[in-house]
């Protein structure tokens, strides 16, 4: 276990890269989706190298600060309820033996996580322009969004898990030798 001054270090830094990461989403609105999906992949390090009740932890600090301090509070919420969480709760699915039941759960979560901020933007932050663009796209816009959605989540997730084999193969024994 590493000490505890270690553990706040590592924490801070990766929690100030996250906002950075949410600042950028601000100032670049094309990236509202990426930079979000970064700062989740940056959580990986504090459950790797710390532990994942730390990264949780991490996770809560970010979340607020960002809804504070940030200008872009969609980009903010997209971190907080659809790619903040899944890198640690990926971990814990990752443990599933049987594949298909590890997918399922994914694609429940990711599907539940997507709707719910669907409805905290439109009803919570009444961003009902959401609304509208969803009804430009005809009657079925919903569903094609979330199809995307679910695409999106697919390669992320695969994503991760090479991120994840690349940190621990390459980029891990080089820190560790210093």
């Amino acid at each position: 276990m590493k000490d505890i001054s270690y553990r706040v270090a590592l924490g801070g830094i990766v929690s100030a890269l996250c906002l950075l990461c949410m600042f950028l989403a601000g100032i670049m609105p094309v990236f509202y989706l990426i930079l979000p999906m970064v700062a989740g992949v940056l959580l990986m390090i504090i459950a790797e190298e710390v532990s994942l009740g730390w990264a949780w932890l991490t996770y809560i600090a970010v979340d607020i600060l960002s809804l504070l301090i940030t200008a872009d509070k969609e980009s903010a919420l997209v971190f907080i309820m659809m790619f903040g969480h899944y890198p640690m709760v990926r971990m814990y699915l990752e443990k599933i033996k049987f594949r298909g039941l590890r997918y399922l759960l994914k694609a429940l979560i990711f599907n539940f996580c997507t709707i719910s901020f669907f409805l905290v933007t439109v009803f919570v932050f009444g961003m009902e322009q959401m609304l509208t663009d969803m009804n430009d796209l005809g009657k079925f816009g919903g569903a094609i969004l979330l199809g995307l959605a679910n695409i999106v989540f697919a390669l992320y997730d695969f994503n991760l898990g090479a991120i994840y084999v690349l940190y621990i193969k390459r980029l891990l024994p080089k820190f560790r030798k210093k």
